[in-house]
């Protein structure tokens, strides 16, 4: 068996398109990085951009399981002296739809130059309308891979 290691040129990308509608959050972001990354194909090499185009919609729809809606807290700093704030993750979802999936996907890559262009392939939009039908996406139906990927309603 002989290792492949592609060139730019040689690179073979496909548009992805995802329905995040009830759908766990953090199983849906490490299949989108694993996606975007390349990982998925035969032909992988870790210092290229081989990964595909990936659209999400329905973002704003998006499950947390458990109380992480309210418990889960984020950190960030403003740059001033005593500028620490903190946000839930269900204030980030009420604010600003789809921004939820993309920082979570935004995690899960390298924090490197090629992780930032890899993330230039991920579009994210709340509803379910995207601008890209003209690139043909084929549709990756994410919730039926495993059971516990989507989030099912239990009967009280």
């Amino acid at each position: 068996m002989k290792t492949v290691h592609l060139k730019a040129g040689e690179i073979k990308k496909e548009w992805l398109l995802i329905d995040a509608q009830d759908v766990i959050l953090g199983r849906l972001a490490s299949t989108i990085a694993l996606l975007l990354k390349g990982k998925h194909k035969p032909t992988y090499t870790p210092n290229l951009d081989c990964g595909d185009n990936v659209i999400v919609i329905n973002a704003a729809k998006v499950a947390l399981t458990g109380k992480k809606a309210e418990q889960s807290v984020w950190h960030y700093h403003t740059g001033y002296p005593g500028g620490i704030k903190e946000r839930t993750k269900g204030t980030l979802r009420a604010r600003k739809d789809g921004k939820l999936v993309e920082l979570a996907v935004q995690r899960m890559l390298d924090r490197e130059p090629l992780g930032r262009q890899i993330l230039g392939n991920l579009r994210v939009y709340p509803g379910a309308e995207h601008p890209h039908a003209a690139q043909n996406p084929k549709t990756f139906d994410f919730a039926s891979k495993n059971r516990k990927n989507k989030l099912t309603k239990r009967s009280a």
